[in-house]
């Protein structure tokens, strides 16, 4: 084996380019691994821990990190990086109006209403975002590693002006049967949602959307989802005091296609949980809060009171690949998610069960992991779509990478007793995601019979093909679950089989 490794400074395109870029390079004939990437210090770590050796760089260097066999030229491989590029450069295009240079330039050739969609590195956010909210525009942010303090000034000017900011890190949303971001396809109707959270939404909505479609098989006039507008994590903490939540709820209170309206969030702060609750009393329009926290309930059972109060009954949720025999080969959970909201939900459960685990995005700040160390001597949770896991990557939604290692260290501990995995479908994400999943799952087991529990959140409509992943997955010997508290919860059962289960 050789490996070849430069810098390219000044050159740049974005994590999920690269990533697309990495794997048409890998399958160039001789090459054995190859990751393009920025050079940041996420970058630089995983590169570190592939064994390259990578000169001394800055963020705004392209890293070219190549492993070849010994007999392979390096040339040829550097021609097929420069090849899965070249569609990422600029051409002159059409030059009989020139593009507009900024946001706002952008936004005047539009029409009243447009709604702006930034997605750029969380340093550069703001500015276009405020340029959107200047011209007159609501906008959804979908990046992430936005500044609190530029959050707060987004939305307080927003605000002034009736305009609303979803996001930061907003992933999903659903305008007018219309998915933005990470959304899943769902049954159209009459439900409104407000989401203080990406994946809890994507939760919820997958939940529905089941519902509707076995209502709709029994004859019944089935649910449906009209808008999900995404706020971002952060907007019900102390901090930012619920600016877009309220926007949101006006706009929904307003709609006469909306007869319900349910607010999904992370668990909030208690003082703006409360006002939140005496405001949503006010509105005309009814509320279902399906708030997360401790002795709060799980999103499956907020999906099951969105029922009750259209006058329905929950289904059984489905479950595929469930073993009778199945128990826990160790004393540990070890919970790896993409979704920062699943991640809280479970942990929620596992704590109330299990007593205190440690998480990268903790409960509390004395439960945090080192960063460096994601695989603790106890009961462990990790959010890979966090913020400190995402700078210069793609989210995991879209890039595994990062969690398939992680899959393959909690197995190889002996002291893992049960695997606790999401995996979400829709539109932005990974094409065939349980391809990816898939083989970890089954390199895991494959010296011991490890239990993977997997909360599988999507669609029969979703563009992945829900049905093809749980199958993909079951293959592999997960357990599959739509509902991610069902998942946990069956995990939790694991471990009480097993002699060994810590409390």
């Amino acid at each position: 084996m050789k490996d070849h490794v430069e810098l390219r400074s000044g050159a740049y395109a974005d994590s999920v380019t690269l990533l697309q870029v990495s794997r048409a390079v890998q399958a160039t004939p001789g090459v054995v691994a190859a990751q393009v990437a920025m050079a940041t210090g996420l970058n630089l770590e995983v590169l570190e821990s592939m064994g390259f050796d990578v000169p001394a760089s800055s963020p705004n260097d392209m890293v070219v990190a190549l492993r070849l066999d010994d007999d392979a030229d390096v040339a040829q491989a550097l021609q097929a990086v420069d090849a899965a590029l070249a569609p990422t450069r600029p051409s002159a295009g059409d030059t009989t109006e020139a593009p507009p240079r900024t946001t706002g330039s952008a936004l005047r050739r539009t029409g009243p209403g447009a709604l702006a969609l930034v997605s750029v590195p969380g340093v550069s956010a703001t500015v276009e975002a405020m340029d959107a909210l200047e011209s007159g525009h609501d906008v959804m942010v979908f990046s992430d590693n936005v500044p609190l303090a530029e959050e707060v000034a987004l939305k307080t000017y927003a605000a002034s002006r009736g305009a609303l900011v979803m996001g930061p890190d907003c992933g999903t949303a659903v305008i007018d049967g219309v998915g933005l971001g990470f959304a899943n396809t769902v049954r159209p109707g009459r439900i409104g949602i407000v989401a203080a959270s990406g994946t809890g939404c994507q939760q919820l909505l997958a939940l529905l959307h089941h519902a509707g479609e076995e209502l709709a098989a029994q004859g019944t006039d089935g649910i449906g989802v009209r808008h999900a507008l995404g706020v971002g994590g952060r907007d019900l903490s102390a901090a930012v005091g619920g600016l877009a939540t309220r926007e949101a709820l006006r706009r929904l209170d307003a709609d006469p296609e909306v007869d319900l309206v349910v607010v999904v969030s992370k668990p909030p702060a208690p003082e703006v949980a409360e006002a939140l609750a005496r405001e949503t009393d006010a509105l005309g329009t009814p509320v279902e809060l399906g708030l997360l926290g401790r002795g709060q309930r799980d999103l499956t059972a907020v999906a099951e009171a969105v029922l009750a109060r259209l006058g329905h009954d929950a289904p059984t949720w489905p479950v595929h690949g469930a073993d009778d025999a199945a128990a826990a080969t160790g004393p540990l959970l070890r919970g790896l998610f993409v979704g920062g909201t699943l991640c809280d939900e479970s942990m929620l459960l596992a704590t109330e069960a299990l007593g205190p685990v440690r998480s990268n995005i903790p409960l509390s700040d004395d439960l945090a992991l080192d960063p460096g160390e994601l695989l603790a001597d106890t009961h462990t949770f990790v959010d890979f779509g966090d913020d400190a896991l995402t700078q210069g990557r793609a989210h995991p939604m879209i890039d595994p990478t990062l969690r398939n290692e992680q899959i393959a260290r909690a197995a190889a501990d002996p002291s893992t007793g049960v695997i606790l995995l999401d995996l979400v479908l829709g539109h932005g994400a990974e094409p065939d995601p349980a391809s990816l999943l898939a083989p970890a799952i089954e390199a895991a087991r494959a010296d011991r019979p490890i239990p993977v529990v997997v909360s599988l959140v999507g669609t029969d409509l979703d563009p992945q093909g829900l049905a093809a992943q749980r199958d993909a997955l079951v293959a592999a010997g997960a357990e599959v679950h739509l509902s991610n508290a069902g998942a946990t919860r069956r995990a939790l059962d694991l471990l009480n089989r097993s002699a060994g289960s810590t409390r």
